[in-house]
C-alpha cells in the first residue's frame, strides 16, 4: 500500500507539464470559438442595428412574420406601417427582417420583381 502512494506520488511530479499542455490545447479552441462563432454573430448583429436605424418614413418593408408593408411613421421603438390593404398596424423595430427586406429591394432595383409593386399601388387606390 505504501508502495502505491509513493508511485502514485512519484508520477504526479513527472508529468508536471500536464496542465500546461492542456491550457496550450485549450487556447487554439477558444480562438476558433471566437472568430467562426462570437464574432461573425456581433457583426451581424451590428449591421442589424444599423439597418433598423436608417430605415424611415416611405421605406417598403417587410417583417419576420411575413407581412409587407409601407412605413408611414417612425417612433423611437415602433413603426407604423400601412399594409396593401390600407390597414395601418404598428410594430417593432425588431419585427422587420433585414434579409428579406434587402432581398426583395435589391430584386426591384435589378428589374427582378419578386414584388410586382404596380400592382401593389393598383390595388391600394
Amino acid at each position: 500500500m505504501f508502495n502505491l502512494i509513493i508511485s502514485l506520488m512519484a508520477g504526479g511530479q513527472e508529468g508536471g507539464g500536464g496542465g500546461m499542455t492542456q491550457f496550450m490545447f485549450l487556447i487554439p479552441i477558444m480562438l476558433v470559438f471566437y472568430f467562426f462563432m462570437i464574432r461573425p454573430q456581433m457583426r451581424k448583429a451590428k449591421q442589424q442595428k444599423k439597418f433598423r436605424e436608417e430605415i424611415g418614413k416611405g421605406d417598403k418593408i417587410v417583417t419576420i412574420g411575413g407581412l409587407h408593408g409601407k412605413i408611414i411613421e417612425v417612433e423611437e421603438t415602433t413603426f407604423i406601417v400601412e399594409l396593401y390593404d390600407k390597414t395601418q398596424v404598428r410594430l417593432e423595430k425588431s419585427a422587420v427582417s433585414m434579409e428579406t427586406t434587402m432581398a426583395i429591394a435589391d430584386a426591384n432595383k435589378n428589374g427582378t420583381k419578386l414584388v410586382d409593386s404596380k400592382k401593389l399601388d393598383e390595388k391600394k387606390a
